[in-house]
């Protein structure tokens, strides 16, 4: 990287004991296209060891651009995270998960957008699920999916409901911590969701194109240090998505009081007590036909033989 030019993007990767998936993971930040980008690694808690060697091996090039911050203890997912924002100094940021990937290609496509667009806080791609099974430290492709593919954007209508993209598709500039904070460290889980509803209450977002530049892998039936928290941690991600919700329902009446709150929460109730109603109407009406046809069909057949006798 020329001296004069310092780094474009600050690539966050946080890792704990997954050596495999750390290698990999630096393969696809080191074979991107752009390369005025910078990496903290944040070992949550792991061995140091792997981590280190890992990062020497790398060409020098590759080593200069790569910071390391061990914890002595596991801190959490967001602590990490927020280490590893603190610790760089690019304009731009991302947190590259480090069981997922890059297509060469995204960083600079991700930096082009948002040099074209200056007035964007920030760019989605889209994603491709990589399903994956991980055995004796080797990793076996199941099949691909698209993500999230019938989106035209990222909106928070959407997200309202759950998150739409994952902190590996999303460049954004670092100046939205200045305005928004940092990532909520009190959250094990879903602290993506909680930021991006936050960056979509402030500003819309778009998505880089119609191909998926990045790949979401996911490992069904794998827990532990391989699994996938979403899969792996799925109680906690409902227990803490309800938090969230219920957290941002207690700011809002506090502002605006309960009224319109109690109003909407028996409206609901009462338009599910009416579908529910029509259908078992449906039900009972289909069922009271069917009955009424098969008691016609009985009387025909036993008519029919008679009829023959004659």
């Amino acid at each position: 990287m020329p001296e004069d030019s310092g780094p474009r993007v600050s690539v966050v990767v946080r890792t704990k004991n997954r050596p495999e998936f750390l290698r990999r993971a630096l393969e696809s930040i080191t074979g991107q296209s752009f390369t005025l980008w910078e990496c903290i690694i944040v070992n949550d808690g792991g061995d140091p060891v792997p981590v280190d060697q890992l990062v020497e091996r790398l060409p020098q090039d590759h080593r200069d651009r790569i910071r390391v911050l061990h914890s002595a203890g596991s801190r959490g997912r967001w602590t990490s995270a927020n280490a590893g924002v603190l610790a760089g100094s690019a304009p731009l940021l991302v947190l590259h998960d480090d069981d997922d990937t890059w297509h060469p290609d995204f960083l600079a496509s991700a930096v082009a957008y948002l040099d074209d667009n200056p007035d964007r806080v920030g760019v989605v791609s889209r994603i491709e699920i990589v399903w994956e099974e991980f055995a004796d430290g080797e990793f076996t492709e199941v099949r691909r999916e698209p993500f999230q593919a019938h989106l035209h954007d990222p909106l928070l209508s959407d997200t309202l409901l759950f998150n739409r993209f994952v902190p590996i598709a999303f460049v954004y500039r670092r100046a939205l911590h200045e305005e928004l904070g940092l990532y909520d460290e009190r959250l094990p889980v879903v602290g993506d969701w909680a930021f991006n509803l936050r960056v979509l209450s402030l500003s819309a977002l778009e998505f880089l194109g119609d191909k998926p530049l990045v790949s979401w892998h996911q490992r069904a039936g794998t827990a532990g240090a391989g699994g996938n928290s979403v899969i792996d941690a799925r109680d906690d991600h409902a227990k803490f998505d309800a938090r969230i919700r219920d957290e941002a329902l207690r700011e809002y009446v506090g502002e605006e009081g309960l009224g319109l709150v109690l109003y909407l929460t028996q409206f609901i109730d009462r338009r599910f007590v009416d579908i529910e109603n029509g259908i078992r109407a449906e039900i009972r009406e289909a069922s009271t036909w069917h009955r009424a046809k098969d008691k016609l069909d009985r009387t025909v057949a036993r008519a029919l033989p008679r009829r023959r006798r004659r």
